[in-house]
């Protein structure tokens, strides 16, 4: 068995990618091969996991200019047919779409050769590359019961995230811990909220913990005041075991990308989400409204956080254990624990192998 699978540019897409290629390989024996963008995070990613990369050279559509979007689809055509020749050479019997710069292209180039696919669409509304093909793909794995509607043959697959997300304990009774962080690269206005919410908080809640990874821009800043009233705050550039840090908390503060979400249902961790409002389509925001509608997190729109509003929110929830817990309850409900193996059966299947 061959398969492709196609996009990236972010962690959110390429880690969930990565997840379905190891579990193909596994399952399968499927020989991979990745198809992506000179500036994507799969540069990085995918070579370190011990899987061949292509790139193909595509512009971007979300929010730029409109000779930037006239640029990037004049030379659709291009990518496309840069997509098939490498389609061809390499013989896939499917093709995975994860989202993504190189997504549109490798789908499109595999529906007029007419090879199976699979589009991965991890929000509650697709991006714009799954939007364009999702007429025309064999099936979808998706997260969210609602996004099945923009497909045929979907199917709630949830997103593939690490084993060790699902075997976080559930917390013992005693320091309220609160989790702080925005990705990778941090989240600038979560920092900034954080800054000058610390110390109220710990008036409110004298013996609260907070843990905070910053990011690189915004490190020494929140370190300096973390250290200037003197409460039990630690701040981190990075956090690399992060299911470590979800099982010491009772709280967590985060953006709501999908690949975020999908480790909060499978930690089964309550949460306050501050989507990022620069999105593509508002897809945190999206993310964050449907956890909120399972009573499984609280959404507080970047527009309208300050220090009042985040702290009000985190003293009243941590005021409230039974509250906490129903949340983190109704978390776990949303979890898929098996979504990569779920996903390269889809995959395994449209390619012609049987169960």
């Amino acid at each position: 068995m061959k398969a492709i699978l196609a996009g990236g540019g972010t962690g959110g897409h390429v880690i969930p990618a990565l997840a379905i290629a190891e579990e193909l390989r596994k399952q399968y024996g499927a020989e991979v091969l990745f198809i992506g963008t000179a500036r994507g995070i799969e540069n990085r990613l995918v070579p370190a996991a011990g899987f061949p990369l292509k790139l193909i050279e595509v512009g971007t559509l979300n929010r730029v200019s409109w000779k930037t979007r006239l640029k990037t689809f004049a030379g659709l055509p291009t990518a496309v047919l840069a997509a098939r020749r490498m389609l061809k050479e390499f013989r896939p019997d499917v093709v995975i779409g994860v989202g993504g710069y190189a997504s549109g292209p490798a789908m499109l180039a595999a529906v007029l050769g007419r090879i199976p696919t699979v589009a991965f669409e991890p929000n509650v509304v697709p991006g714009f590359a799954n939007r364009v093909v999702a007429h025309w793909v064999s099936a979808a794995a998706v997260h969210f019961e609602e996004t099945a509607r923009y497909f045929k043959n979907a199917k709630v697959t949830g997103v593939p995230v690490r084993q060790a997300f699902f075997e976080t304990a559930s917390k013992t009774p005693g320091q309220p811990t609160l989790l702080v962080f925005g990705g990778s690269q941090g989240a600038h206005a979560i920092n900034r909220a954080m800054i000058e919410s610390a110390p109220v908080l710990r008036e409110r809640i004298p013996d609260i913990r907070i843990i905070h990874q910053t990011g690189e821009r915004d490190y020494n800043d929140v370190q300096a005041a973390y250290a200037s009233f003197g409460g039990s705050a630690e701040a981190h550039r990075f956090i690399d075991n992060m299911p470590s840090y979800f099982a010491q908390a009772d709280l967590i503060v985060c953006r709501s990308g999908a690949s975020t979400v999908a480790e909060i249902t499978a930690a089964a961790k309550p949460a306050v989400f501050v989507p990022f409002s620069r999105a593509a389509d508002d897809h945190q925001k999206r993310n964050a409204e449907a956890l909120e509608r399972a009573c499984a997190a609280v959404m507080l729109e970047e527009s309208n956080l300050n220090c009042e509003s985040l702290v009000n929110t985190a003293t009243s929830l941590f005021a409230d254990q039974t509250r906490l817990t129903r949340m983190g309850e109704a978390a776990s409900k949303l979890a898929h624990p098996d979504a990569a193996r779920d996903i390269a059966a889809m995959a395994a299947r449209l390619a012609g192998l049987k169960d």
